[in-house]
């Protein structure tokens, strides 16, 4: 269940420089690489002839040279040379598709290349904030389909159990949930009043004592998220937001790629709202979400196999209801896409 018309993130734009890099992104082989200007480039990874992918051939200039009889395609995908053969077929070309730079990825639109939009990119707020710090974009391949890590960023109940001794904390286990849909997607949050401050933020932010604490978990179509970690003195936050100036701010964006059904490339940076030019502290944050996130893993991979090899149905429970809304309404969005029927319920 993919949606084509949306943008998604390939790869790490430091991955991609002068070489020939192959992704699969909706079950699609995806080569990269770069313009002898810096621009990048994003062709359907198969030679039309006998669909050895191209990544595996060579760059002349700006073409690429197949590995496997030297047919040449420009940025465009269009044939530029068949070696022993004149005229070149007219169906000697590859699919090129639409590709954006942005905040340290490489974008790439899998749909109808007239619709794409690079306006539309999801937006980090702060980028270019010089009050706000920021991590060095990373990434990790994760062995389940996309749209169980869809369901855990947008539980903010899991990290009681997940993650007890970074991002959690009791308040964590209890706490009755916000559920908000919105055209983009669906935003699960709340506000924890005094409570103690998790183990991670603890060494960051400026009070002692206990905190009040906001949770914003937010997953847009088609599988992009906003988690925003809100930590202020505690009798000063709650639902009015008018927080205090020394308030933790913390915004970490989750960029989601399906490479096929049953396995998730995984991209994610995150931004402060402190120590700008601080690379220590840019450090310790990229390992300790890491390591969050590794934590993630090993639980979305068991999920995987346990659904996969599943004796009996699975439950439902009422933490689950902002998951089952962004699936429904991503389901509706597909099967428009598809031009299929589609399911009118929320």
């Amino acid at each position: 269940m993919f949606l084509n018309n949306a943008w998604y993130v390939a790869e790490l734009s430091a991955r991609v420089q002068g070489n020939l890099a192959s992704v699969r992104m909706l079950g699609q082989p995806v080569l990269l690489y770069r313009t002898e200007a810096g621009d990048v480039v994003a062709l359907e990874d198969a030679c039309p002839h006998r669909k050895l992918p191209l990544s595996m051939g060579r760059r002349r200039g700006d073409h690429i040279e197949c590995g496997y009889h030297g047919m040449t395609f420009d940025r465009a995908g269009l044939c530029v040379r068949v070696p022993g053969t004149q005229p070149i077929p007219s169906t000697a070309r590859v699919r090129s598709y639409p590709v954006a730079e942005r905040y340290g990825f490489i974008w790439v639109w899998m749909g109808e290349p007239a619709l794409a939009d690079a306006g539309t990119i999801f937006r980090i707020e702060h980028w270019d904030d010089p009050a706000w710090g920021r991590t060095v974009p990373d990434m990790m391949t994760v062995h389940c389909n996309y749209l169980y890590i869809t369901d855990n960023l947008l539980d903010p109940t899991h990290v009681a159990w997940v993650h007890p001794d970074s991002f959690g904390d009791a308040a964590c286990a209890q706490t009755p949930l916000q559920t908000v849909m919105s055209p983009d997607g669906v935003a699960v949050s709340r506000w924890m009043l005094a409570t103690e401050v998790a183990p991670f933020y603890s060494r960051f932010v400026k009070f002692s004592g206990r905190a009040d604490r906001k949770q914003h978990y937010e997953v847009r179509f088609p599988s992009h998220a906003l988690i925003r970690a809100i930590f202020a003195p505690a009798d000063t936050g709650g639902p009015q937001d008018r927080l205090h100036p020394d308030t933790f701010l913390m915004d970490s964006y989750n960029f989601l790629t399906p490479a096929d059904d049953r396995t998730t490339r995984y991209f994610w940076l995150q931004t402060r709202n402190f120590a700008p030019d601080d690379s220590a502290v840019s450090r310790v944050f990229a390992q300790s979400v890491r390591g969050a996130f590794e934590e993630d893993k090993v639980v979305l991979e068991a999920v995987q196999l346990g659904m996969e090899q599943a004796l009996t149905p699975h439950l439902d429970l009422v933490i689950d209801g902002g998951p089952s809304r962004f699936r429904r309404r991503l389901k509706q969005l597909v099967q428009a896409e598809r031009g299929a029927p589609v399911d009118a319920r929320d």
